[in-house]
């Protein structure tokens, strides 16, 4: 199964019909939970509008497949149902066979430093029955408090595309330049340390392993 998105195409917003494929699948299993949590509550669709505080017409978008609700949509559905936003997403199907994403297609992740020059954009996810790859595409335009330091199963590499920077892994530090990369445990706790020579991006691919 190919995803793909046209290169000339914009990033959806909220109300944008959902094109890619996996922009439809999302949307089909986000509409499917939504209808489900408020029929169980006994909520029409106007009375659930007038609790979460979004209009009659955007839920009934939402609930029909026919927009792709925002990340502070979801919030808003989230507190209004007391479920954890994840709770929307039961039943998507994670594994492909193929998976293309386009220059500037990717999907941003909300982050605690997302808003001080800090992009994380995911590349997809392949999940197969005994791996799991999680590439991600992280761009730093500005200097903030230092990073925390991440701890996870599986292993990860950083391959370095522009800027220079000290990556910390273990009690060690290393400079990477443009072409660098570095593998380690994700056990280790690891992440960046000092920001040489902004903006810096590199690829971070986690290979989370065996599900079993």
């Amino acid at each position: 199964m190919a995803i793909e998105r046209s290169r000339d195409s914009p990033p959806p917003v909220e109300g944008d019909f959902p094109t890619s494929g996996l922009e439809k699948s999302l949307a089909d299993v986000i509409a499917e939970r939504v209808r489900e949590f408020r029929v169980k509550r006994g909520w029409t669709v106007g009375r659930f509008a007038e609790i979460c505080g979004l209009s009659k017409s955007m839920l009934s978008k939402i609930e029909n497949a026919q927009a792709s609700p925002s990340l502070a949509t979801l919030a808003r559905l989230s507190e209004a149902l007391a479920v954890p936003v994840t709770a929307f997403f039961r039943g998507l199907s994670e594994e492909q066979d193929v998976i293309a994403v386009r220059a500037g297609a990717g999907l941003d992740i909300a982050h605690r430093n997302s808003e001080h020059g800090h992009r994380y954009q995911s590349l997809g996810t392949m999940r197969a029955p005994h791996d799991s790859l999680e590439p991600m595409l992280v761009t730093l335009t500005e200097r903030t408090d230092p990073f925390p330091l991440y701890q996870h199963t599986g292993t990860e590499l950083i391959f370095m595309i522009t800027g220079r920077m000290e990556y910390c892994c273990g009690g060690a530090r290393y400079l990477l330049e443009p072409g660098d990369t570095l593998q380690f445990v994700g056990e280790v706790p690891h992440g960046p340390g000092d920001l040489i020579s902004l903006p810096i991006q590199f690829l971070a691919v986690k290979s989370l392993g065996s599900r079993s």
